[in-house]
Protein backbone atom coordinates (compact mmCIF):
# COMPACT_ATOMS: atom_id res chain seq x y z
CA UNK A 1 0.00 0.00 0.00
CA UNK A 2 1.17 3.74 -0.72
CA UNK A 3 -0.05 6.71 0.34
CA UNK A 4 1.14 10.50 -1.19
CA UNK A 5 2.84 12.37 1.40
CA UNK A 6 3.56 16.14 1.21
CA UNK A 7 6.70 17.30 3.06
CA UNK A 8 7.37 20.93 4.33
CA UNK A 9 10.53 23.10 5.91
CA UNK A 10 9.94 23.34 9.26
CA UNK A 11 10.80 26.41 10.48
CA UNK A 12 12.65 25.24 13.31
CA UNK A 13 14.92 23.47 10.78
CA UNK A 14 14.26 20.12 9.02
CA UNK A 15 10.65 18.81 7.65
CA UNK A 16 7.43 17.91 8.90
CA UNK A 17 4.94 15.72 6.64
CA UNK A 18 1.79 15.42 6.26
CA UNK A 19 -0.67 12.44 5.02
CA UNK A 20 -3.59 14.21 2.90
CA UNK A 21 -5.40 10.29 3.03
CA UNK A 22 -4.94 10.08 6.45
CA UNK A 23 -6.42 13.09 8.34
CA UNK A 24 -4.41 13.79 11.49
CA UNK A 25 -1.20 11.36 10.39
CA UNK A 26 1.56 13.98 10.64
CA UNK A 27 5.94 13.33 11.65
CA UNK A 28 9.13 14.98 10.97
CA UNK A 29 12.62 14.68 10.48
CA UNK A 30 16.09 16.24 10.52
CA UNK A 31 16.41 14.97 6.21
CA UNK A 32 14.19 14.12 3.79
CA UNK A 33 15.11 10.58 4.06
CA UNK A 34 14.72 10.56 8.06
CA UNK A 35 10.97 12.30 7.51
CA UNK A 36 9.95 9.73 4.96
CA UNK A 37 11.41 7.27 7.11
CA UNK A 38 9.58 7.90 9.94
CA UNK A 39 6.25 9.02 7.67
CA UNK A 40 6.34 5.03 7.02
CA UNK A 41 6.26 4.39 10.66
CA UNK A 42 3.37 7.30 11.32
CA UNK A 43 1.39 5.53 8.56
CA UNK A 44 1.49 2.08 10.09
CA UNK A 45 0.84 3.37 13.48
CA UNK A 46 -2.10 5.65 12.31
CA UNK A 47 -3.51 2.32 10.07
CA UNK A 48 -3.00 -0.01 13.10
CA UNK A 49 -4.65 2.39 15.33
CA UNK A 50 -7.81 2.60 13.11
CA UNK A 51 -8.09 -1.24 12.81
CA UNK A 52 -7.76 -1.68 16.40
CA UNK A 53 -11.14 0.59 16.42
CA UNK A 54 -12.25 -1.10 13.76
CA UNK A 55 -12.80 1.95 11.54
CA UNK A 56 -12.09 1.75 7.86
CA UNK A 57 -8.99 2.62 6.75
CA UNK A 58 -8.70 5.23 3.82
CA UNK A 59 -7.07 4.48 0.40
CA UNK A 60 -4.89 7.40 -0.87
CA UNK A 61 -7.47 8.28 -4.05
CA UNK A 62 -10.48 10.90 -3.65
CA UNK A 63 -8.28 14.00 -3.94
CA UNK A 64 -6.45 16.32 -6.27
CA UNK A 65 -3.11 18.17 -5.65
CA UNK A 66 -2.51 21.01 -7.66
CA UNK A 67 -0.41 24.40 -8.18
CA UNK A 68 -2.04 27.39 -8.46
CA UNK A 69 -0.26 30.65 -9.79
CA UNK A 70 -1.71 33.52 -8.48
CA UNK A 71 -0.10 37.33 -9.59
CA UNK A 72 2.80 39.02 -7.29
CA UNK A 73 2.42 42.56 -8.71
CA UNK A 74 -0.28 44.87 -6.82
CA UNK A 75 -2.40 45.72 -9.89
CA UNK A 76 -4.22 42.41 -9.78
CA UNK A 77 -3.08 41.10 -13.19
CA UNK A 78 -3.66 37.65 -14.11
CA UNK A 79 -1.17 35.04 -13.94
CA UNK A 80 0.27 33.84 -17.38
CA UNK A 81 -1.44 30.78 -19.24
CA UNK A 82 0.03 27.51 -18.39
CA UNK A 83 1.36 27.82 -14.35
CA UNK A 84 -1.02 25.46 -13.30
CA UNK A 85 0.26 22.10 -12.17
CA UNK A 86 -2.53 19.12 -11.65
CA UNK A 87 -1.97 15.31 -11.22
CA UNK A 88 -4.49 12.79 -9.42
CA UNK A 89 -2.86 11.59 -6.48
CA UNK A 90 -2.07 8.02 -7.39
CA UNK A 91 -0.23 8.86 -10.68
CA UNK A 92 1.74 11.16 -9.00
CA UNK A 93 4.92 8.69 -8.03
CA UNK A 94 8.16 9.71 -10.12
CA UNK A 95 6.40 12.67 -12.05
CA UNK A 96 7.00 16.42 -10.82
CA UNK A 97 3.81 18.36 -10.70
CA UNK A 98 6.02 21.71 -11.24
CA UNK A 99 8.74 23.30 -9.24
CA UNK A 100 9.20 25.61 -6.67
Amino acid sequence: MEYTVILHDAEEGGYWVEVPALPGCFSQGETVDQTLANARDAIRSHIEALREEKLAVPSDEGFVLARVAVPSGQNGAKPARGKTALARAPTLAGRRTGER
